[in-house]
């Protein structure tokens, strides 16, 4: 499951050179073992600059839709792992089982679709997964990548100044006695305060606020659609 050889060089040659991308907090990132990476979500940019800047290569967790085409062949070859969102798409978290299996990392987009980035909310798979798995969480914030009043597919003018910022391993246990379901939304929860916290200080340290709207697509905003 590991990616190509040529991946990890491309990815950081397009992030240095094209958009100046500032990355902190990646010593606190475990060097062996299953991570999972999880971050916040405003762009389009996100997923490739998770990849082209985390100290170890993740297994994305990509929608289904984006496997077509010349893209699609990139995602697969670099060992993306395609989801149908909004259905606990159990094929995709066993895939995702896999490669933690195999002590690699995952990147988890927990909000699930691209908007403020403010993880108010945020899905069940991610804690499920580090239930299940045993695996640490490294809250991302991706910033940079959209600004208020940008398209959610819209690509940043180049030289515009991104920032990553990993934060410290958050391991999960369920509470002694406590039945599945009640321990998997009692894990949601407090992941869920650790990653917004996490954003809303990266975001403050790094002078990078978060967008103020939801976002929409090029073509939404194209027909005049209301958020």
């Amino acid at each position: 499951m590991n990616a190509p050889w040529w991946a990890g060089p491309a990815s950081v040659t397009l992030f240095r050179a094209v958009w100046p991308t500032r990355v902190s907090g990646a010593d606190l990132v475990p060097t062996t073992g299953p991570i999972i990476y999880a971050s916040n979500h405003t762009g389009f940019l996100d997923g490739p600059l998770l990849a082209g800047v985390a100290p170890r290569w993740p297994h994305c967790l990509v929608k289904r839709e984006m496997f077509h085409g010349p893209i699609g062949a990139l995602l697969r070859s670099t060992g993306q792992i395609p989801v149908q969102r909004g259905t606990g798409d159990r094929q995709a978290l066993s895939r995702a089982l896999a490669v933690l299996a195999d002590g690699e990392a995952v990147g988890i987009f927990p909000e699930g679709s691209r908007g403020r980035g403010d993880l108010v909310a945020m899905r069940r798979g991610v804690a499920w997964l580090a239930l299940r798995a045993g695996a640490p969480v490294i809250p991302v914030a991706c910033l940079g990548t959209r600004r208020t009043g940008e398209a959610t597919d819209h690509l940043p003018t180049p030289l515009r100044r991104l920032d990553v910022v990993f934060g410290r391993p958050l391991h999960l246990a369920p509470r002694p006695g406590a039945p599945g379901r009640i321990a998997l939304a009692e894990a949601t929860a407090t992941l869920q305060k650790v990653l917004a916290a996490h954003v809303a200080s990266a975001a403050e340290r790094t002078g990078q606020p978060l967008p103020r709207d939801l976002g929409r697509s090029a073509e939404q905003i194209a027909r005049g659609e209301r958020q």
